[in-house]
């Protein structure tokens, strides 16, 4: 999917599979029907990069967040704003909406997450201890946990209900730039600028497998909905798609001519959508 003019930052399904959502650094986020690529419509308004975009569980509301320190949600129909969620003191790059829509989860370069109403778009609670940027947050599958990785090199885990702090992950040695629960709940799965993603188990934060084989910064994490497969998204250009019971490597995908910042899976785990700084989003088999 072209048309981007500029990289292309994030890439995610709505929950019904017929259509992709992109953020690019072009201050823009666009939609695509997933099943030919065909372009829908451009969501203007931001003021900077859109680094993050996230469907609600319903589909019916595209989240972004962006450079320009907001988070805003759109009606996904039409392209319509529908709110602007201000309060960072720095760039939003992360957004993530809870399991039953309720709740949207924001990271930022103020070294904090942020939990606001989806309804009208009301702050919650501020996640303070990260010591450098937010750069990912990931809900549990039960919407009873928050995951978030910093450039601090950590990965922390908080209880959504009050945010308190319930486990901080260690071992990385680079900026831990994105995080994915398993369908299950079970594992974390973290990706770091030190070049590896690593397999934890959500309950007591031990480390399952670390995953090697990219040859630069692991940039995106995202199970298949069957929790079998993990994709990675790497600056060295390709996706790798690994078996999350051991992380033995399955298969590298190659053709992007710049950094893959994004993966996502499609809700029937068939496609594997990733976008790229080569302007461009890309769906595999």
């Amino acid at each position: 999917m072209q048309g981007h003019t500029g990289w292309v930052l994030s890439v995610a399904f709505s929950p019904d599979g017929a259509t992709l959502a992109t953020g690019s650094n072009d201050n823009t986020a666009r939609l695509w029907r997933a099943s030919d690529g065909g372009f829908l419509r451009t969501l203007t308004g931001h003021m900077d990069c859109v680094y993050s975009v996230a469907f609600s569980p319903n589909g019916a509301t595209l989240a972004t967040g962006s450079y320009d320190n907001t988070a805003r949600l759109w009606r996904a129909s039409d392209g319509g704003l529908l709110r602007t969620l201000a309060g960072h003191t720095g760039v939003v790059v992360s957004v993530a909406f809870s399991p039953d829509g309720a709740t949207l989860a924001t990271g930022s370069g103020d070294n904090t997450a942020r939990l606001w109403r989806a309804s009208d778009g009301g702050l919650l609670r501020t996640l303070t201890g990260h010591t450098d940027w937010v750069r990912s947050v990931a809900f549990s599958p039960d919407g009873a946990t928050l995951a978030t990785g910093s450039q601090d090199k950590t990965a922390r885990l908080w209880r959504v209900s009050d945010g308190g702090l319930l486990r901080t992950l260690t071992g990385h040695t680079g900026v831990v730039v994105s995080v994915a629960f398993s369908p299950d709940g079970a594992t974390l799965a973290t990706g770091s600028f030190d070049t590896t993603a690593r397999l934890w188990r959500a309950s007591d934060g031990g480390l399952l497998h670390t995953l090697t084989g990219h040859m630069d910064c692991v940039y995106s994490v995202a199970f298949s909905p069957d929790g079998a497969t993990l994709a990675t998204g790497s600056q060295d250009k390709t996706a790798r798609l690994w078996r999350a019971s051991d992380g033995g490597l399955l298969r590298t995908l190659t053709g992007h001519t710049n950094y893959v910042l994004s993966v996502a899976f499609s809700p029937d785990g068939a496609t594997l959508a990733t976008g790229s700084c080569d302007n461009t989003a890309r769906l595999w088999r």
